[in-house]
């Protein structure tokens, strides 16, 4: 039976995302010089740099490596990553460990089936409206925007706005 997200969101005060298919819409566009280029939400990434703001922990568990992306999400804040994680759990297993935090304040975002795993560990499993359908059949939540498109800010800013965080301060720059 799956949980009623709303009441677990106030005991949430860690962030796990995936990035190819939530942070991105899961398009890879090639360049003639073979570089790839992935597109992020800026609405994402100011609720993303907001929560870290409020001190809400972050981490980014892909199994891409795309230094770009690393970059970009550097630059709003986030600073505990796992890049070429093909098997998610162990990762999330070491970040939770190394912080010391408690699974049932874990909040993790994923759109496909190596995030099914590391879903199954945390309080509230959630995924984009885009997300494949055994990804969707075990989250707690399925957003009503997909990856690339605002999924990120809706369960950051749900959070923030259970906990009292969301309209106090809007000093984070929209980048």
């Amino acid at each position: 039976m799956k949980k009623n997200y709303k009441e677990l969101l106030s005991n949430i005060t860690t962030f796990v995302f995936d990035v190819d298919g939530v942070f991105t819409d899961g398009t890879v566009l090639i360049t003639t010089d073979g570089e790839l280029l992935r597109k992020m939400s800026v609405k994402d990434g100011y609720a993303l740099k907001t929560a870290i703001q409020k001190g809400y922990n972050v981490c980014i568990i892909t199994g891409g490596t795309n230094q770009g992306v690393k970059d970009r999400l550097k630059g709003l804040g986030v600073t505990d990553f796992y890049m070429g994680a093909h098997h998610k759990q162990e990762p999330l297993e070491e970040y939770l460990e190394i912080h010391g935090i408690d699974p049932q304040t874990v909040v993790y975002m994923g759109d496909d089936v190596p995030d099914i795993p590391p879903m199954k560990m945390v309080a509230l499993a959630t995924s984009p409206q885009n997300a494949v359908p055994e990804v969707k059949a075990i989250s707690d939540y399925v957003s009503h925007k997909n990856g690339g498109d605002g999924c990120v800010r809706d369960i950051i800013e749900q959070v923030l706005k259970v906990r009292g965080d969301w309209n106090d301060n809007f000093s984070a720059k929209n980048d």
